[in-house]
């Protein structure tokens, strides 16, 4: 019997040392997952930080693009009042222009009729002094016969001086 439990000790050895073969094949194959999985979730942990910076950043510029947005809103709405302001403005001038160049075009009109008729009465002056010199040399030529007549009329009265 003491062979066999040789033997049978033997075989448990041996079956102990396959068994802890079988251990530590599996163990150094779960040891090096563990490093490798340790590696990866350094890498993913790296990973997730450097996307948490970049999400920061992302949001301090999705802040910044809001500020912008919003001082743009007011800078829009501020320049479209001004506009609207200009276009009414624009309008009122258009209208004041409009009637500036009615009462102009009836200025031009008016002055026109005014030189017409300044024309018409220069002409009926023209006329009138001609007609005034034309009787004031008829009657410059009476005035002479007249003062010729009186001169007769004085002489012939020297010679008879008691004829009245």
């Amino acid at each position: 019997m003491n062979r066999v439990l040789t033997w049978l000790n033997l075989f448990g050895v041996f079956a102990l040392a396959v068994l802890c073969a079988i251990q530590w094949r599996a163990h150094s194959r779960l040891n090096l997952r563990i490093v490798d999985l340790q590696r990866t979730r350094a890498v993913q942990a790296e990973r997730i930080d450097d996307q948490d910076k970049r999400l920061k950043i992302a949001a301090a510029d999705l802040d910044d693009l809001r500020d912008r947005l919003e001082r743009a809103g007011v800078a829009l709405r501020d320049a479209e009042s001004k506009l609207a302001t200009s276009i009414a403005d624009r309008e009122r001038l258009l209208v004041q222009r409009n009637q500036l160049k009615k009462t102009l075009d009836e200025y031009v009109a008016a002055l026109a009729e005014r030189d017409a008729a300044l024309k018409k009465a220069n002409e009926e002056i023209a006329k009138l002094g001609a007609d005034r010199d034309e009787v004031v040399a008829h009657f410059n030529e009476l005035a002479q016969k007249y003062n010729g007549v009186v001169k007769d009329l004085n002489e012939a009265r020297a010679k008879f001086p008691y004829s009245r």
